[in-house]
Formats: C-alpha cells, sequence, structure tokens
C-alpha cells in the first residue's frame, strides 16, 4: 500500500514537472497604450511660472487647440520647439484620464488628484527617471491638476508637425477666408428642442464627486455642431460637445449661427 502510494506521489511530480516545462514562458505585462492628439500649436510667453516650468523642461507654456474646443496643456521632459500655428500630433498620456482611470477608493471625497496617481502617470509617461526627478514633476503635476481639474493635461512623449498633403490642404481650409454666418441668440429651452444627440446627463467627475446642475454658454454652427464653447464653469469644460448635434436653426431660409445655452446634470458618484 505504501509503496503504491509512492509510486503514485511520483508519477504526478513527473506529470507536473512536464506541464511546466512545456508551458509558455510568462510575459511582461504589455505598456499602456498612449493616447493622441492632434491640434494647432499655442505658446503662452507670458504665463510661464515656476511650477509650470518643472514640468516644460523649462520653456513657454505650450497648448494644442483640438476641434476647436478643447485646449490641451502640452508638458515635456525634453526641450521641444514649437512654432504657434502649427498643427502638430502628439503622443502621451492624457493626465486626468490616466489618474481617473487609476482610479480612487474614496471616488474624490478626499482630494483630487491622489498624489500615488501623479507618481504613476508621471512613470507611464516618462519611465526610468531618477526618483528626485519623478518627485518635482509629480507635485508640479498635483498642483496643477487640483487648481484645474477639467482643464487637460498632456505629458508628451512624442510631438511631430503634421505636414502630409492632405493635412497642409485641410490647415489651408481652416485658416482661409470664410465668411461668417449671422448669428442669433435663442433661449436654452427653445434650442433644447432642436437637440439631436448629446449626453446632458452624466456622472459627475472624481474632482466634485457630488456633482449638480450646470447651465453652459456655447456657440452652434449653421451645421448644428457646437463651436464655441463661452463658460469659466469648470463642469462645463468636462462635457463632450463634439457628441452634440442639433438641428440647424434657419433664418430667411439660411442656416445661422446659435448663441445659447445647454443645462447639462452631473450624477453624484455613488
Amino acid at each position: 500500500m505504501t509503496r503504491d502510494t509512492y509510486v503514485f506521489g511520483f508519477l504526478v511530480i513527473t506529470f507536473v514537472g512536464l506541464a511546466g516545462c512545456s508551458s509558455k514562458p510568462t510575459t511582461k505585462p504589455a505598456a499602456a497604450a498612449t493616447d493622441k492628439i492632434q491640434g494647432k500649436a499655442q505658446v503662452m510667453l507670458d504665463e510661464t511660472g515656476v511650477a509650470d516650468a518643472a514640468l516644460n523642461a523649462g520653456g513657454p507654456s505650450v497648448y494644442l487647440i483640438v476641434d476647436g474646443l478643447n485646449r490641451y496643456r502640452l508638458y515635456f521632459n525634453k526641450a521641444f520647439q514649437v512654432e504657434p500655428g502649427q498643427e502638430y500630433m502628439a503622443e502621451g498620456v492624457y493626465a486626468q484620464k490616466a489618474i481617473d482611470a487609476i482610479g480612487d477608493p474614496d471616488q474624490g471625497k478626499n482630494g483630487y488628484p491622489l498624489g500615488s496617481s501623479c507618481d504613476r502617470v508621471v512613470n507611464m509617461a516618462w519611465p526610468g527617471l531618477a526618483m528626485d526627478v519623478t518627485d518635482s514633476y509629480s507635485s508640479s503635476l498635483r498642483v496643477k491638476v487640483q487648481r484645474f481639474p477639467a482643464r487637460p493635461v498632456f505629458l508628451v512623449t512624442k510631438i511631430e508637425p503634421v505636414t502630409s498633403a492632405s493635412d497642409a490642404a485641410k490647415q489651408k481650409k481652416d485658416t482661409g477666408a470664410k465668411k461668417e454666418a449671422p448669428s442669433v441668440s435663442v433661449p436654452a429651452d427653445k434650442q433644447r428642442a432642436l437637440l439631436v444627440e448629446g449626453p446632458t446627463v452624466q456622472t459627475a467627475p472624481l474632482w466634485e464627486p457630488a456633482g449638480g446642475t450646470t447651465h453652459c454658454k456655447v456657440v452652434v454652427d449653421e451645421e448644428g455642431k457646437i463651436a464655441e464653447l463661452d463658460s469659466g464653469a469648470q463642469l462645463c469644460e468636462t462635457v463632450p460637445w463634439v457628441q452634440f448635434r442639433y438641428q440647424p436653426t434657419l433664418k430667411g431660409g439660411h442656416p445661422v449661427r446659435v448663441n445659447t445655452e445647454v443645462e447639462v446634470r452631473f450624477d453624484p458618484r455613488k
């Protein structure tokens, strides 16, 4: 009986060993995918402070204007010369998006963002930095996000000017002379009746977990798309305006631009 037990145990161990040898070696988890944005560069020479310079290789404040509505603040860990008005394609880490994806067990109730989240975001964008450099970048990032949590911060890993023929033609079209349609003012309730699609109810962001209702001043273009956001409310800056569509407003049989307000409700985080 004892001899049979030993034989069985030996066979089991041998089988496990063979299975382990034949299995595929474990691989390291894939690195997080970077975000990509494309927009027109804006350089603000009079805006850079000590905290900003710490996340911009000592250079000036640089933004990319995306979709005409979103202004992404670019940060570099290496100096890069940006030409104002030039179209650029940038790759990197959209800080607030990455911070929210990391998560917060307290759902933003104890402050936003967490210091540990900022550390991880900096390491995601620029791995291998010295610890004191990472700490400096992380502290600067946290200060910037705490002050303006809705205004996108983008840690750049790669950036290059857009130079293809099709993109050059697009830039020429965008910058070319275009007669602007006349505009009218429409009350929010009347404009709401023309809404085709658009997320007017959203979950509150981590930095304002209680949520609430906000009224955002916008300009709707002749095609029924949101062309401009004219509001200082940060909750308004979190709304994905590119997803909104309205029936075009007509005056004298011709489409016009509309100055109006959009009511957006942010449900509290649970």
